[in-house]
């Protein structure tokens, strides 16, 4: 009678499976390890470039400074720096104006990228050269785009002669205390409105083109056709968009310092500008830390509504 060999249920139950653990972990461990690589830089610059500046503007904000200048000794002194802002009516003014700038200009710019990416998704000639063309003053920096418009809209600039000539006369622009915010709106939309049609196109290539070709076998205009079924699809990448879109306008500040310096008579003074101004020109951080947190209490509250809105229709 031939002998069956025994195994050895000693290496297969205890000493294998422990290898086969080990073996397991290790296979873990290298993509964990992996993750750890790639994700450390990001973390590191968000805690250095955000996280800690963010804390010592708050510690900031509760000081105030026994003399003139950067390197006086400070005192805690709790809220009394928001205290002295929200009892000084430029500021309050300055807050106000900053509320009805993103108040205006959001929807302007989103509706501009929504009609330009809602054109430049039709079967027209060139298609993506138009979509290229307006693409370009987003890889301009702020600062030759800044420089850019200031030459164009000053007195004697080529917009002026342009009017000139149709008969319209010479507009002061960025010299007049009710033209110079629309115009820095003007300078913000003609960069902003090329970046986020990118998102818009991206969001509209996504729409189901079923529901378009129902919609005209049941015989619905353009108009209902938008409505009824492009921007509910459109939900989510506009909402997106919106929200980038305040945060961007919420801490515009290149062409106010460049165009108009917060001026004329202060009628572009935004709450970016005048965190800037506290600090730097009038020597005061504390306040200029207050000024800032105020700014991005109020952003975080605008984007948390915004987000919120996204949830509850979710």
């Amino acid at each position: 009678m031939a002998t069956v060999p025994m195994t050895n249920t000693t290496d297969r139950d205890g000493t294998g499976r422990r290898t086969q653990g080990r073996r397991r972990r290790g296979r873990l461990d290298r993509p964990v390890t992996t993750i750890i690589a790639f994700l450390a830089p990001a973390v590191i610059a968000i805690i250095l470039l955000r996280l800690l500046p963010f804390g010592g503007a708050i510690r900031s904000s509760l000081f105030v400074r026994d003399g003139v200048g950067l390197l006086a000794p400070e005192r805690f002194a709790g809220l009394h720096n928001f205290a002295i802002l929200f009892g000084d009516h430029f500021f309050v003014g300055t807050l106000i104006r900053t509320i009805l700038f993103n108040l205006i200009i959001n929807p302007v710019q989103i509706a501009c990228s929504m009609a330009v990416a809602l054109l430049l998704t039709q079967r027209l000639p060139g298609r993506g050269l138009w979509r290229t063309a307006v693409f370009i003053p987003c890889t301009i920096p702020m600062v030759g785009s800044s420089i850019a418009w200031g030459i164009a809209l000053r007195q004697d600039g080529p917009i002026n002669a342009l009017l000139g000539v149709i008969g319209l006369g010479e507009q002061p622009f960025f010299s007049s205390p009710t033209q110079a915010l629309p115009s820095i709106m003007l300078v913000a939309s003609w960069i902003g409105i090329g970046y986020w049609m990118l998102f818009l196109i991206g969001g509209l290539n996504d729409v189901n083109a079923e529901t378009y070709e129902a919609a005209k076998i049941d015989g619905a205009s353009a108009w209902q056709t938008l409505w009824r079924i492009t921007i509910p699809q459109m939900r989510r990448p506009l909402l997106f968009v919106l929200v980038a879109d305040t945060v961007a306008n919420f801490v515009l500040f290149i062409p106010v310092q460049m165009l108009t310096n917060g001026g004329p008579a202060d009628s572009t003074t935004l709450l970016m500008f005048d965190a800037y101004r506290r600090t730097y020109t009038y020597s005061n951080p504390n306040l200029g830390a207050a000024s800032t947190l105020v700014l991005i209490v109020i952003m975080l509250i605008i984007v948390a509504a915004q987000f919120r809105l996204l949830r509850e229709r979710d």
